[in-house]
Protein backbone atom coordinates (compact mmCIF):
# COMPACT_ATOMS: atom_id res chain seq x y z
CA UNK A 1 0.00 0.00 0.00
CA UNK A 2 1.46 3.69 -1.06
CA UNK A 3 0.20 6.31 1.16
CA UNK A 4 -0.18 9.63 -0.33
CA UNK A 5 -1.07 12.93 1.55
CA UNK A 6 -1.86 16.25 -0.40
CA UNK A 7 -1.14 19.59 2.11
CA UNK A 8 -2.34 23.33 1.66
CA UNK A 9 -2.52 25.90 4.12
CA UNK A 10 -6.22 25.28 5.51
CA UNK A 11 -7.46 22.35 4.10
CA UNK A 12 -10.43 23.64 2.30
CA UNK A 13 -9.38 24.33 -1.21
CA UNK A 14 -6.18 23.31 -3.08
CA UNK A 15 -5.43 19.65 -1.08
CA UNK A 16 -8.94 18.38 -0.87
CA UNK A 17 -9.32 19.22 -4.80
CA UNK A 18 -6.11 17.33 -4.72
CA UNK A 19 -7.08 14.44 -2.84
CA UNK A 20 -10.56 13.94 -5.20
CA UNK A 21 -8.62 14.30 -8.21
CA UNK A 22 -6.57 12.23 -7.61
CA UNK A 23 -8.48 9.72 -6.23
CA UNK A 24 -10.93 9.60 -8.95
CA UNK A 25 -7.57 8.57 -11.22
CA UNK A 26 -6.47 6.04 -9.07
CA UNK A 27 -9.87 4.39 -9.08
CA UNK A 28 -10.29 4.83 -12.55
CA UNK A 29 -6.86 3.04 -12.88
CA UNK A 30 -8.50 0.39 -10.90
CA UNK A 31 -5.79 1.03 -8.33
CA UNK A 32 -8.07 2.01 -5.23
CA UNK A 33 -6.76 -1.13 -3.34
CA UNK A 34 -3.13 -0.17 -3.59
CA UNK A 35 -3.31 3.62 -2.77
CA UNK A 36 -4.39 5.32 0.00
CA UNK A 37 -4.87 9.11 -0.14
CA UNK A 38 -5.99 11.72 2.56
CA UNK A 39 -5.45 15.53 2.56
CA UNK A 40 -4.83 17.79 5.12
CA UNK A 41 -4.01 21.57 6.15
CA UNK A 42 -0.77 23.29 7.95
CA UNK A 43 -2.95 25.18 9.59
CA UNK A 44 -6.00 24.87 12.12
CA UNK A 45 -8.77 27.30 10.79
CA UNK A 46 -11.13 25.40 9.07
CA UNK A 47 -10.89 22.13 11.16
CA UNK A 48 -13.50 19.91 10.71
CA UNK A 49 -15.10 21.98 7.78
CA UNK A 50 -16.33 20.62 4.27
CA UNK A 51 -14.24 21.92 1.05
CA UNK A 52 -14.70 25.38 0.05
CA UNK A 53 -18.22 25.43 -2.01
CA UNK A 54 -16.19 26.43 -5.47
CA UNK A 55 -13.55 23.50 -4.87
CA UNK A 56 -16.82 21.84 -4.52
CA UNK A 57 -18.69 23.20 -7.53
CA UNK A 58 -14.99 22.73 -10.08
CA UNK A 59 -15.01 18.95 -8.67
CA UNK A 60 -18.72 18.07 -9.43
CA UNK A 61 -18.09 19.88 -12.91
CA UNK A 62 -15.19 17.99 -13.80
CA UNK A 63 -16.81 14.50 -12.91
CA UNK A 64 -15.11 14.55 -9.30
CA UNK A 65 -16.33 13.89 -5.83
CA UNK A 66 -15.49 15.24 -2.91
CA UNK A 67 -17.37 13.69 -0.94
CA UNK A 68 -17.26 12.88 2.69
CA UNK A 69 -13.94 15.37 3.17
CA UNK A 70 -13.26 17.50 6.24
CA UNK A 71 -10.43 20.03 7.08
CA UNK A 72 -8.01 18.46 9.57
CA UNK A 73 -4.07 19.68 10.63
CA UNK A 74 -1.11 18.09 9.83
CA UNK A 75 -0.29 15.41 12.65
CA UNK A 76 2.88 14.47 13.89
CA UNK A 77 1.69 10.97 13.05
CA UNK A 78 1.22 11.64 9.24
CA UNK A 79 5.11 11.62 8.70
CA UNK A 80 5.06 7.70 10.32
CA UNK A 81 2.09 6.58 8.07
CA UNK A 82 2.28 8.61 4.74
CA UNK A 83 4.61 8.12 2.17
CA UNK A 84 4.50 10.81 0.16
CA UNK A 85 3.64 14.01 1.43
CA UNK A 86 2.35 16.57 -1.11
CA UNK A 87 2.18 20.18 -0.49
CA UNK A 88 0.73 22.34 -2.95
CA UNK A 89 3.37 25.36 -2.42
CA UNK A 90 6.27 26.03 -1.09
CA UNK A 91 5.38 27.55 1.84
CA UNK A 92 3.63 24.47 2.84
CA UNK A 93 6.56 22.42 1.94
CA UNK A 94 8.72 24.14 3.96
CA UNK A 95 6.51 24.28 7.24
CA UNK A 96 6.37 20.55 6.16
CA UNK A 97 9.90 19.99 6.17
CA UNK A 98 10.37 21.92 9.66
CA UNK A 99 7.68 19.49 10.87
CA UNK A 100 9.26 16.58 9.85
CA UNK A 101 11.15 14.61 12.47
CA UNK A 102 14.43 13.01 11.30
CA UNK A 103 13.26 9.78 11.84
CA UNK A 104 10.99 10.22 9.08
CA UNK A 105 11.09 8.43 5.88
CA UNK A 106 8.47 10.74 4.21
CA UNK A 107 8.58 11.80 0.91
CA UNK A 108 8.03 15.41 1.14
CA UNK A 109 7.49 17.05 -2.48
CA UNK A 110 5.17 19.82 -4.36
CA UNK A 111 2.70 18.42 -6.30
CA UNK A 112 3.89 20.57 -9.20
CA UNK A 113 7.28 18.63 -9.20
CA UNK A 114 5.67 16.14 -11.65
CA UNK A 115 4.07 18.77 -13.82
CA UNK A 116 4.51 18.03 -17.36
CA UNK A 117 4.35 22.03 -17.88
CA UNK A 118 6.38 23.38 -15.15
CA UNK A 119 7.41 23.40 -11.93
CA UNK A 120 6.22 26.08 -9.15
CA UNK A 121 3.65 26.29 -6.75
CA UNK A 122 -0.35 25.43 -6.89
CA UNK A 123 -1.86 28.77 -6.09
CA UNK A 124 -4.10 29.53 -3.43
CA UNK A 125 -7.53 30.42 -5.32
CA UNK A 126 -8.97 31.35 -1.81
CA UNK A 127 -9.71 34.66 -2.29
CA UNK A 128 -10.10 35.16 -6.11
CA UNK A 129 -12.88 34.51 -8.14
CA UNK A 130 -13.81 30.87 -9.80
CA UNK A 131 -11.55 31.06 -12.60
CA UNK A 132 -8.79 30.76 -10.24
CA UNK A 133 -10.40 27.70 -9.05
CA UNK A 134 -10.63 26.55 -12.72
CA UNK A 135 -6.87 26.97 -13.60
CA UNK A 136 -5.66 25.09 -9.95
CA UNK A 137 -8.23 21.90 -11.10
CA UNK A 138 -5.74 21.90 -14.33
CA UNK A 139 -2.79 22.04 -12.31
CA UNK A 140 -3.76 19.64 -10.02
CA UNK A 141 -5.44 17.15 -12.32
CA UNK A 142 -2.27 17.60 -14.76
CA UNK A 143 0.14 17.27 -11.92
CA UNK A 144 -1.97 14.09 -10.54
CA UNK A 145 -1.68 12.14 -13.43
CA UNK A 146 1.85 12.77 -13.91
CA UNK A 147 2.38 12.08 -10.00
CA UNK A 148 0.25 8.89 -10.65
CA UNK A 149 2.83 7.88 -13.45
CA UNK A 150 5.61 8.05 -11.25
CA UNK A 151 4.15 5.50 -9.02
CA UNK A 152 3.59 3.19 -11.73
CA UNK A 153 6.62 3.38 -13.14
CA UNK A 154 8.79 3.21 -9.43
CA UNK A 155 6.80 0.36 -8.98
CA UNK A 156 4.75 1.61 -5.87
CA UNK A 157 1.14 1.69 -7.31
Amino acid sequence: MTRVLFVCLGNICRSPLAEGVFRHLVESEGLDDTIEIDSAGTGAWHVGEEPDPRSQEVAARNGVSLDGQRARRVENSDFDHYDWIVAMDSENEGDLQRMQPDESRSRVVRLRDFDPDGTGDVPDPYYGGPQGFDLVYRMVERSGRAFLDHLQDEGTA
